[in-house]
């Protein structure tokens, strides 16, 4: 059903989220400062390079498939999840959630660790499609179970076989859910620095961190940072055209949601329990193994009171940076999500910038911005959290925005003419209905600044180590084995959110109460 037409937005929003998308810009700013004080002839010649190009299909190729691949397991295994009976449907929901908590170069490593022949373009795709296929995942399973079933049901009185009545129906209303993961899986892999650089693919941020390493060039390096931005933008006009201006919510809610499953052969069920459980064995299974492998030849004394340090440090820092995000998502989502027209969608487009940049970019940014003009939060645990938040900012927006949109905006109106004022009217609806949404977008911060380390290691206050700096720090000192306790700390710290965020989408017992969507989408 086509949009109505999109009424004017208050002065009050419109600023706000305006305001918030100019803090999440602060690279962009950044990068246009480098890029406009080299000179016109210093960017041509970045320009004229075929590496440069080259570097740029190889970029855009490894989101690509990662992407493609993503979607070719998530579509399987939510089918399974929401259509077949299955033993233990719940315990399989969690397990393919948890991927999120092992960070990309821990997963990298502990393949590498067992499979060392493991190198190029495909290895890289493979590792970073197990770690982030969730996110296409979540919001596909969520979308398949808060679609109109009844749909599907007339398809298949018209004649249509299960298949063709799926494809005409609940699979094309859950495209936007899959295009606007889809989005922040490329968005993932553009930024991706630990598993392109341990399978040596030369995509853009390997390219810039080796050239601000081994040159300091840093009008080579912002170029080609501006290219990924460019990138970005192209995998976001992408993902705005999928998503369409169709609405995302159900006008109506008396239409019975059954989940009733079908009635599947012995055969299938066997297929569905062999699908997940080598899902859970590939994504799961294999690196933590690896790592107590690892642990076991493994001879330094473990320091636990520096385990702790960094476990706390790293779920104080992350708490924090996951506020700070959900505070800047909520006007820029209030908006995008209500207010469709071209400068709602630059605002958009602008907070997205942060989740596109190598975090050694932002992390640069960011020490020019507190030397130049705030000297005071230089090295401070406040900068380093607000890092987190520019970075992780749209993860935040997209389960805030999809939650808005799911909620019929005719509440607010009838809140509005039983006299509440346009801000109660939205808290005692809108918000309300969508607290778990933002939630859920706030814990996938979290859980995503956990395993945040170029940003970290440049911005950290000196002495404040958290779960990744100490795993890095060894790593560099070849001390794999030291390595290992902290690498499981980090997975498991890491899964207590990626459990409550499972836990989050997984719909009610309950028939009888609405099912939340919930999107993890960018």
């Amino acid at each position: 059903m086509p949009s109505a037409p999109t009424p004017k937005a208050p002065r009050l929003l419109f600023w706000g989220a305006a305001a918030a998308a100019a803090i999440a810009a602060i690279p962009l700013v950044y990068l246009a400062i480098r890029i406009t004080g080299s000179g016109i002839d210093s960017i041509l010649e970045v320009l004229s390079r075929g590496r440069t190009w080259e570097t740029a299909g190889t970029s855009l190729g490894l989101a690509l498939t990662v992407i493609i691949a993503s979607l070719a397991i998530s579509y399987p295994t939510a089918l399974i999840l929401t259509r077949v009976q299955v033993p233990f449907p719940r315990s399989f929901f969690t397990l393919a959630v948890l991927p999120l908590a092992i960070p990309s170069y821990v997963a990298a490593y502990a393949w590498l660790a067992q499979f060392p022949a493991m190198s190029g373009f495909w290895a890289a795709a493979l590792i970073l499609t197990l770690v982030s296929f969730p996110y296409t995942f979540l919001p596909i399973i969520v979308s398949l179970r808060t679609s109109d079933h009844s749909l599907e049901q007339v398809a298949r009185s018209l004649g249509r076989t299960p298949i063709t009545a799926f494809l005409a129906t609940s699979f094309r209303q859950s495209t936007p859910a899959a295009a606007a993961g889809s989005l922040l899986i490329g968005l993932y892999v553009l930024s991706d620095f630990g598993v392109v650089a341990l399978f040596r693919v030369d995509t853009f941020t390997r390219v810039i961190y080796s050239t601000y390493r081994a040159s300091f060039d840093k009008t080579s390096a912002a170029v080609l940072a501006g290219i990924l931005v460019l990138l970005a933008i192209i995998l976001i006009s992408l993902e705005r055209k999928a998503r369409g201006r169709t609405l995302r919510y159900r006008p109506d809610r008396g239409v019975a949601n059954s989940l009733s499953r079908l009635t599947s052969t012995r055969g299938i069920r066997s297929a569905s329990v062999t699908w997940l459980t080598g899902l859970a064995t590939t994504s799961l299974l294999i690196p933590t193994a690896s790592l107590f492998i690892l642990m076991s030849e493994g001879t330094r004394a473990l320091d636990w009171g520096e385990l702790t340090t960094a476990v706390v440090n790293t779920v104080v820092v992350s708490f924090v940076g996951a506020v700070i995000a959900v505070g800047l998502a909520l006007p820029i989502a209030a908006l995008t999500s209500r207010f469709r027209n071209r400068k709602s969608a630059a605002i958009e487009s602008l907070s997205y910038s942060g989740l596109a940049l190598p975090g050694v970019v932002i992390g640069l940014s960011l020490v020019f911005l507190s030397i130049n003009v705030f000297p005071a939060i230089y090295q401070s645990f406040f900068l380093l959290a607000f890092a987190y938040a520019v970075l992780f900012l749209p993860k935040s927006l997209g389960a805030s925005r999809s939650a808005f949109e799911s909620t019929p905006p005719v509440l607010e109106q009838v809140a509005r003419s039983l006299g509440e004022k346009p801000m109660s009217a939205w808290m005692f609806t809108t918000g309300r209905l969508s607290l778990t949404g933002v939630a859920a977008g706030g814990l996938l911060v979290m859980l995503t600044s956990m395993k945040e380390l170029p940003a970290t290691l440049m911005l950290r206050p000196t002495g404040f180590e958290t779960l990744a700096t100490e795993l890095w720090n060894r790593t560099e000192l070849a001390a794999y084995g030291a390595a290992v306790p902290y690498a499981l700390a980090l997975i498991a710290v890491a899964a207590i959110p990626a459990f409550l965020l499972s836990k989050a989408i997984l719909v009610t017992k309950s028939e009888e109460k609405r099912p939340t969507e919930i999107s993890i989408s960018a």
